[in-house]
């Protein structure tokens, strides 16, 4: 159970300030481990049985006008009502999740009510600089016109791989996003397409140090013995949707990143691509329902792959060896929308063969839930 409350006040002429406390309770299917793409968008690693309050977003926003035509905004997530610029540029400076201004689709980036796979709604090898429940602190400034924009961020990295704690020494622990987004119109029907790269620097360890180390010694490979200071992870990351009709649209994603050291924050994903399509009910007559239907292949670089089967682990993946596979999966999901109660159930099945890239236990895993989500 995952529950948030979005509050948002105005200070002055373009500006306020976002606050949103959070609950969470339970934890994910084998303690979120064992599937680089894992099922559930929104479990953490640190999940444990008992709601645990914390505090998600803490944030100003800024808006500076580049020209006097506005669009009249209505309150929402982290927006309030009122006038905004349509050119603009923007400055959130606190705790916030970088996924609220990158790697955007209108078809699949909610696990709440969309996709609920990690590599469906983010670019998996996208390793954004986050806690282990996906907030950081940091800038986000932003250049927005109507058909482009251009986002650049700063923020911290937990202080080890995943870490629920983020790193002060920002100095020499720091991760730089940047993302130009462009709209267009392709036979009268809008399209977005996005192209993102970003940079992290970290105490990391290197793969291949990690298993020659293991093979001088007769051990087993262990990255936190060869972790030092100041080295980087870059990748990149192309997202594209297309509406095809008023009801129906499609959607891609194609990420990268080197894999030469170790996964920092996110998860173990080292190249990714996916492709869906999601369509309204208005066919049969339920115009606010949503079906959607996607695949995505994950995979891992050499050296991530020679250091899981020399019989290392990582965070999430690791079966002290590997013969190694892409991991593929399928999810369909259908949202049966309740309007009289504010509320969508969504049953949702995945099909996984490979997990954690191990052809030695291919599967298929299937993955059958049931999401209710509630929203006033």
């Amino acid at each position: 159970m995952t529950s948030t409350f979005f509050i948002g006040r105005r200070l002055w002429k373009n500006a306020a300030v976002y606050f949103n406390p959070e609950v969470a309770g339970g934890s994910g299917l084998s303690s979120a481990r064992g599937i680089a793409g894992f099922p559930n968008g929104e479990t953490f690693r640190i999940g444990v049985a008992d709601p645990v309050l914390y505090l998600a977003r803490l944030y100003v926003r800024q808006v500076f006008a580049l020209s006097p035509e506005t669009d009249e905004d209505v309150d929402d997530f982290n927006q309030v009502a009122g006038p905004t610029p349509r050119h603009y540029i923007a400055l959130n400076v606190g705790k916030i999740c970088l996924a609220d201004f990158f790697d955007q689709n209108s078809y699949s980036h909610d696990p709440r009510t969309q996709f609920m796979n990690w590599s469906l709604m983010s670019a998996g090898a996208w390793d954004y600089a986050a806690n282990t429940r996906g907030y950081t602190v940091g800038g986000v400034l932003e250049y927005v016109t109507p058909t482009f924009s251009a986002r650049f961020a700063t923020a911290q990295l937990p202080t080890y791989a995943n870490g629920p704690k983020l790193d002060g020494r920002y100095g020499q622990v720091h991760a730089e996003t940047l993302e130009l987004t462009k709209t267009y119109k392709l036979a009268h029907r809008q399209g977005t397409v996005r192209l993102l790269g970003f940079r992290n620097v970290a105490p990391m360890a290197t793969y291949h140090t990690a298993t020659a180390l293991g093979q001088a010694t007769g051990q087993q490979p262990d990255l936190e013995l060869v972790r030092r200071d100041g080295h980087t992870k870059v990748g990149f990351g192309l997202n594209a949707e297309q509406e095809i009709s008023k009801n129906v649209g499609l959607f891609a994603r194609v990420s990268y990143n080197d894999g030469r050291n170790e996964t920092w924050a996110f998860t173990e994903i080292d190249h990714s691509a996916s492709l869906g399509v999601v369509s309204t009910g208005a066919r049969w007559h339920r115009p606010d329902d949503r079906l959607g239907v996607a695949v995505v292949a994950n995979g891992i670089s050499p050296e991530h792959r020679e250091y899981l089967a020399a019989g290392g682990y990582g965070f999430m993946v690791g079966d002290g060896a590997l013969n190694y596979g892409l991991e593929k999966i399928g999810e369909v999901y259908y949202s049966i929308d309740l309007h009289r109660y504010h509320a969508a159930i969504s049953p949702d099945y995945q099909f996984i063969l490979n997990p954690a890239y191990n052809r030695d236990r291919s599967g298929p895993v299937h993955v059958v839930a049931m999401r209710l989500h509630v929203e006033f």
